[in-house]
């Protein structure tokens, strides 16, 4: 059986009960960064008078920590060795059944035990470091500072990135460029088939590059766009998903459906309807095709719109006391630019709201029925 978002939700819930309670995130990430920052100003101070062309080992021992990094992972970190068998067990046991391709981001901030190293693995990695500036001071204590120095600068920055690609899809952060494209390669190493033979880098794809293991695949346009919205309703989990479920309901809970065309109730996987919309303050046609219905539990739908719009609604429930929690996932983008500017300029903005306010409604309506 395919591992998949269920079976890495159910670790990730023994995997947090199982965390001490005085464990502290944030003072392990203050502790390495602390620490990292102190050793690198330590190094820095015993510069004296760098030369330009000495000021060129910093990228030299940078592009060496990379290809060290990447021989750890491919090796140690997916290979069972009598050497590296606790590494292989944090990494391919813990860190990917935690996070998979579809499931990347963390929810909480006692998740960043299972994707920061062990706070004092920074202390035991920069011993050899001091030890190796303190042999080559002997010959030039500037190559030797700057050596120990980006070798630590290289292990913050793994750490910071791949902390980075595991943020939650709305983290600002998340969108820049650079941390956008690593986050795709880092996503597509968590599908099971590639983790153990693609995309190793985590702070840049050189080294893959360089050893043909890197692989790419295009965003899904609906990938583009991610926006959930989560509320608590007095009702059971099967009443609630079945009245989502039917389309037919959205104009009285959803302020950007108009009209329905379908028929009435829960719609089943392969059924298919459409609707007139009018959402992010343009009016549009969607073509809709039912992906997955499971009665109490999740029922999802993709679509395609006008000027290149796809879409992906997730409708989840989960039972709570009193009730259940709702979960309301739309992934949506375009495949032209002309729109994705305009999305990004005003129209996301408006379709968040919309989201917002028909979590709301649908609570309302509900309760009064």
């Amino acid at each position: 059986m395919a591992y998949n978002n269920d079976n890495a939700q159910a670790f990730r819930r023994d995997y947090r009960a199982a965390i001490h309670p005085l464990y502290n995130p944030w003072l392990h990430a203050a502790f390495v960064l602390a620490y990292g920052l102190l050793c690198i100003g330590l190094l820095g101070s015993t510069l004296d008078a760098v030369a330009p062309w000495q000021w060129l080992l910093v990228p030299t021992t940078l592009l060496f920590f990379s290809w060290g990094e990447y021989q750890v992972h491919k090796r140690l970190g997916h290979n069972k060795t009598r050497f590296g068998k606790l590494f292989y067990k944090r990494h391919t046991g813990d860190h990917h059944s935690f996070f998979v391709e579809t499931l990347m981001p963390y929810e909480t901030a006692r998740d960043w035990r299972v994707i920061l190293f062990p706070a004092w693995l920074i202390v035991l990695y920069s011993l050899p470091l001091f030890a190796a500036w303190w042999l080559l001071s002997h010959l030039d204590g500037n190559l030797a500072a700057l050596f120990a120095g980006s070798m630590l600068l290289g292990y913050m920055s793994y750490e910071v990135v791949h902390a980075c690609e595991h943020l939650p899809d709305r983290h600002p952060v998340s969108r820049l460029p650079w941390i956008r494209q690593m986050r795709r390669l880092h996503a597509l190493h968590h599908r099971r088939e590639l983790m153990h033979s693609r995309n190793f880098g985590i702070v840049h794809p050189l080294m893959d590059w360089l050893h043909g293991t890197l692989h790419w695949e295009p965003e899904a346009i609906h990938e583009q766009n991610r926006q959930q919205h989560c509320i608590r309703i007095a009702r059971p989990a099967a009443r609630v998903l079945e009245y989502a479920a039917a389309p037919s309901h959205w104009p009285q809970w959803h302020p950007s459906s108009l009209r329905i065309y379908g028929r009435a109730g829960a719609l089943l996987a392969g059924e298919r309807f459409e609707e007139d919309i009018h959402a992010g303050g343009r009016a549009g046609h969607l073509r809709w095709d039912v992906l997955d219905y499971q009665p109490a539990q999740r029922w999802q739908a993709s679509a395609q719109g006008d000027h290149g719009l796809h879409l992906l609604l997730t409708y989840e429930c989960v039972a709570v006391e009193g009730g259940c929690e709702f979960v309301r996932t739309l992934e949506y983008g375009f495949a032209g630019w002309p729109m994705r500017l305009a999305n990004g300029l005003f129209m996301r903005r408006r379709i968040e709201r919309e989201s917002q306010a028909s979590m709301q409604a649908l609570h309302d309506v509900l309760v009064r029925t």
